[in-house]
C-alpha cells in the first residue's frame, strides 16, 4: 500500500507490487484518473504486506479515515517501524 501527495495537497492511496513503476506512471499520467490531473506527486507513505489481499484490506480501511485520521495512522506507523514506512516529511 502507498501514499501518494499530489500538487493539490490530496492524498491519493493505491497497492502495487512496483512501487517505482507505479509512481512513474503516476507522474506520467497514466496511473489514476484522480492523480493525471493533480501532477506532480510525491510517495509519502509506504507500507508492505505479504499478500495482495492484505494490502487491498489495508488500502481500504485506510480509504475510510479522515485526512486527520490519516496523518496519525502514518505517523503511528512510522513510530513503529523506526521511520520505514514514512518516505518524506508530511505536511501538516
Amino acid at each position: 500500500m502507498y501514499v501518494l501527495e499530489c500538487k493539490d495537497g490530496t492524498y491519493y492511496t493505491g497497492y502495487t507490487n512496483c512501487l517505482e513503476r507505479r509512481l512513474r506512471m503516476h507522474n506520467d499520467g497514466k496511473g489514476a484518473k484522480y492523480t493525471k490531473g493533480r501532477r506532480p506527486v510525491r510517495l509519502i507513505y509506504q507500507q508492505a504486506f505479504e499478500t495482495k489481499r492484505e494490502a487491498m484490506q489495508a488500502e481500504y480501511r485506510f480509504k475510510q479515515l479522515s485526512r486527520t485520521e490519516k496523518q496519525i495512522e502514518m505517523k503511528k506507523e512510522c513510530s513503529a517501524s523506526c521511520g520505514n514506512n514514512i518516505v518524506s516529511q508530511m505536511k501538516e
